[in-house]
């Protein structure tokens, strides 16, 4: 049985967010990289640990699609992962709130 995949209110805004910035010279490329960036989180139904573990974050897991980052926790008792943040890799992730 699949896992259930949820967006945090902080993962739709930096969906958004992402989609919002690469649209102003490209709406046909934010469309497609908010499709993927989705897509790849959706996946976690089937492989819930897949990725890394996230540094000095106990309990959250990374998934990469280059060059972004999707932080993740998994809750295994309930068969759901939160997708806590999507994150460009340039960006520090020591300043990353996941909550």
């Amino acid at each position: 049985m699949d896992y259930q995949v949820i967006l945090s209110p902080l993962a739709l805004e930096d969906l958004e967010e992402i989609v919002r910035y690469i649209a102003a010279d490209d709406p046909a490329a934010a469309e497609r990289l908010g499709t993927r960036l989705f897509d790849q989180a959706e996946t976690l139904c089937r492989l819930p640990h897949r990725g890394g573990s996230a540094r000095r974050r106990q309990g959250v897991k990374k998934v990469l699609l280059r060059p972004y980052l999707i932080f993740c926790r998994v809750d295994d008792a309930a068969r759901r992962v939160e997708i806590l943040r999507f994150w460009h890799g340039a960006q520090n992730p020591r300043n990353i709130r996941l909550e």
